[in-house]
């Protein structure tokens, strides 16, 4: 198989934007977290605590997506760089790297997306508990 430098770079757009993906999900977390810390009423504080786990290991997946994404576009480039100097073998073992670095990320995010469904569960019991309250 011939790989010209051209084929790893179809890739760069991709993790890039799933790098500002990650970054997005990690700004909303933090939000969401802050918002925890100021909740005062007794109902809620149950909520929070039941919350905070889920938070710690969503933060945790956050950061191995991003790392994994990270690794995998500099595996891209170190890729783009060995097919630039002619290393073939090289450049496709490190293109081949860079793939499964990049479906590593992609499936962490699939679990942080998991993860965050229990998440919005555990608030809508918030809201039920609020509704039998009244």
């Amino acid at each position: 198989m011939d790989m010209t430098i051209t084929t790893p770079s179809l890739l760069f757009p991709a993790i890039s934007l799933l790098l500002l993906a990650y970054t997005n999900r990690f700004v909303v977390l933090t939000n969401v977290i802050r918002q925890l810390s100021s909740s005062d009423d007794a109902i809620s504080r149950d909520v929070v605590r039941r919350q905070i786990d889920n938070l710690r290991r969503r933060v945790q997946i956050i950061r191995a997506m991003q790392a994994f994404g990270v690794l995998s576009f500099v595996f891209c480039t170190l890729s783009m760089f060995a097919l630039l100097l002619q290393w073939l073998m090289p450049g496709q073992w490190l293109f081949a790297t860079s793939l499964i670095l990049l479906v590593i990320s992609l499936l962490c995010s699939f679990y942080e997306v998991h993860i965050s469904t229990n998440a919005i569960n555990i608030e809508l019991e918030k809201f039920d508990q609020h509704r039998k309250t009244k």
